[in-house]
C-alpha cells in the first residue's frame, strides 16, 4: 500500500478544481439545486468516491495537506463576525437563548438515540457517545478528544468508530439540510425580506447594481487581516488566561467589535460590512473550505463498521429530521428566519458548523437573506455546545 501527501498548494488547487466540478454537476442536474445541495458537497462527495476507488483499485492511500484549508476557516468566520451588528445581537436575544435551550436538548436527545441504537445491536452502553454527541453535533475534534476516555471503558476501536461517524454524518448533514428548508418553505409559504444583504453568499439572480472590482475586495482582505491579527492576540492572551478557544471564534469576536466601534468612530472611513465583495471573499472561503473537507474523507476507514454504523446513523438522522421539524421550527417562530436556520442546524446537529452555513447559504442564495440565522447559530455552536457537550458526554459514559 503507498501513501502520497499532496502539499497544501496542491491540496488547494485540487480544492479549486473539484468546486467548479461541483457547480457544473450542479448547473446539469437541476435537482441538486431545487433542494438546496451546495456546490462544494456534490464535488466535495464526487472527489471521496474517486480517491475511494483509486483506493480500492489501485490501494493508494492519497492523503491532503489541509492548512489552507484550516485558514479559510479563520477568514470566514471573521467576516461572520464583520457582518454582525448590535442591534442584531440584541433583537437576537431571545431567539439566542431560544436556540441554545434546543441544542442542549438535542445533544442529550442525540445520545439517547444513540444508547438505544447500542442497546438495539447489543453493543455496549458506552459505544453511544461515540455514535452520538462525541462524534456528530461535536465533529472530529470532539471524537478524537473523547475517544481514550471511552477505550479506557473496554472499547479499543472507539476512534475509530467516532471518526467514522463524523465523517459519515458530515456527509449526512451536507445532504439533509436544504431539503428541510424546502419543504418547509413550500409548506408554509415563507419569504424572507429581500430588503436585507446578504451576509454570506451571491444570489444567484444577480440584480444588485453594486460592483465589485479589485479595491473593495483588497479593502475586505486588509480589514479581515487587521481582525484576524487581533483576533490572534485575543487567542493568546485567553490562553494565558487558561481558556481554549480556537482561534476562529476569537477573530469573529474581535470582527464583531470591530464592525460596531469603527464606522461610528471613523464614519468616513469604507466599511465592508454586507458588501458583495466581503459576500463573495465569505463564499470563496467557506465553498473552498467544505470541498477540501469532503474531499479529503477516507471512506474506506469506514467500511469495517459499515453496518451497525449505518443502522445507527440511519437513527440519529431520522431522530434529527423530526426534532428539527417537530420542536425546533415550530419553536423558533415559524418564520422564514427559522426555516433557514433549520436547514443550518440540520447541518451543525450531524456535522459541523461550516456545513450549517453552507446549507444556510444554498438556501438564501435562492430566496432570500437571513441575517439573524447566520448571526446566532455560529455563536451558539462557537461558546456554548462543546461546554455542555462535554458534561452530557460525561454523564452518558457514566451509565457504563
Amino acid at each position: 500500500m503507498l501513501e502520497y501527501t499532496l502539499d497544501s498548494f496542491m491540496s488547494y488547487t485540487i480544492g479549486i478544481l473539484v468546486f467548479f466540478v461541483g457547480m457544473a454537476l450542479t448547473n446539469k442536474l437541476p435537482i441538486l439545486q431545487k433542494f438546496h445541495i451546495p456546490e462544494p458537497v456534490t464535488g466535495g462527495f464526487c472527489a471521496a468516491l474517486v480517491i475511494y476507488g483509486i483506493y480500492l483499485s489501485q490501494g493508494w492511500v492519497i492523503e491532503f495537506d489541509l492548512s489552507t484549508r484550516d485558514r479559510l476557516l479563520v477568514y470566514f468566520f471573521t467576516a461572520i463576525g464583520l457582518n454582525a451588528r448590535f442591534q442584531d445581537l440584541l433583537s437576537g436575544g431571545k431567539p439566542l437563548l431560544v436556540l441554545l435551550v434546543l441544542t442542549i436538548g438535542f445533544i442529550v436527545f442525540q445520545n439517547l438515540i444513540g444508547l438505544f441504537g447500542a442497546f438495539l445491536l447489543d453493543l455496549p452502553t458506552y459505544v453511544s457517545v461515540m455514535v452520538g454527541s462525541a462524534s456528530l453535533i461535536g465533529g472530529h475534534g470532539t471524537a478524537i478528544a473523547w475517544a481514550p476516555d471511552v477505550q479506557k471503558q473496554g472499547l479499543d476501536n472507539a476512534l475509530e468508530i467516532g471518526i467514522a461517524s463524523a465523517t459519515l454524518g458530515l456527509v449526512i448533514a451536507s445532504l439533509i439540510g436544504g431539503p428541510i428548508a424546502r419543504v418547509l418553505i413550500a409548506r408554509y409559504q415563507l419569504e424572507g425580506t429581500k430588503a436585507e444583504k446578504p451576509v454570506v453568499g451571491i444570489a444567484y439572480e444577480k440584480t444588485s447594481t453594486e460592483q465589485i472590482n479589485h479595491l473593495n475586495v483588497m479593502a475586505v482582505l486588509l480589514v479581515l487581516h487587521v481582525c484576524i491579527i487581533a483576533g490572534y492576540l485575543l487567542n493568546e492572551l485567553c490562553i494565558e488566561l487558561g481558556l481554549k478557544l480556537p482561534l476562529y471564534v476569537t477573530c469573529l469576536l474581535m470582527g464583531i467589535i470591530f464592525s460596531n466601534t469603527v464606522p461610528s468612530i471613523l464614519p468616513r472611513l469604507p466599511w465592508p460590512a454586507r458588501s458583495r465583495a466581503l459576500a463573495v471573499v465569505s463564499d470563496f472561503s467557506l465553498s473552498l473550505f467544505l470541498t477540501m473537507s469532503l474531499m479529503s474523507m477516507q471512506l474506506w476507514t469506514i467500511q469495517s463498521l459499515a453496518g451497525s454504523l449505518f443502522t445507527i446513523l440511519f437513527l440519529q438522522t431520522l431522530g434529527a429530521i423530526l426534532y428539527i421539524l417537530f420542536i425546533l421550527f415550530p419553536l423558533m417562530g415559524k418564520n422564514y428566519q427559522s426555516a433557514v436556520l433549520s436547514a443550518g442546524f440540520g447541518g451543525f446537529a450531524l456535522g459541523a458548523t461550516p456545513t450549517a452555513i453552507a446549507n444556510m447559504t444554498a438556501v438564501t442564495k435562492a430566496h432570500s437573506p437571513a441575517p439573524m440565522a447566520f448571526l446566532i447559530l455560529p455563536l451558539v455552536a462557537a461558546f456554548f455546545v462543546d461546554v455542555a457537550n462535554a458534561f452530557v458526554i460525561q454523564f452518558f459514559l457514566s451509565l457504563g
